[in-house]
């Protein structure tokens, strides 16, 4: 079995997501990190959004530093600042920003 780590996604740009979206963070599951190799990492939301009439479920997160490892999440205490892109014609096209961090068991009880 797969081991899924969890993660929680707040946005910081587009400034007015929130108002757009409903959703002021998305969160949701990857596999993609048990791969040393992986530069960046798809994420299946638990909830998904509604940006210019299409709906998307899942997004592709990557640092948001040249230099940067995703994988330093695991160590970060405030999160750690990524790009969001979404599927658009069939690619993924990023368009947004924010700060990745892990999920807590205890918010996911909340």
């Amino acid at each position: 079995m797969t081991h899924l780590l969890r993660l929680r996604i707040r946005i910081t740009e587009p400034w007015d997501f929130g108002r757009i979206t409903g959703l002021e963070e998305l969160t949701g599951t990857t596999a993609d990190h048990l791969d040393p190799e992986a530069e960046e990492w798809e994420l299946a939301l638990d909830e998904s959004y509604e940006m210019n009439d299409v709906v998307h479920a899942r997004v592709l997160i990557g640092p948001r530093y040249v230099g940067e490892a995703l994988a330093r999440v695991f160590d970060a205490i405030a999160g750690l600042p990524v790009r969001i892109a979404h599927r658009q014609g069939g690619e993924w096209r990023y368009a947004m920003a924010g700060m990745l961090a892990l999920r807590r068991e205890e918010e996911e009880e909340n």
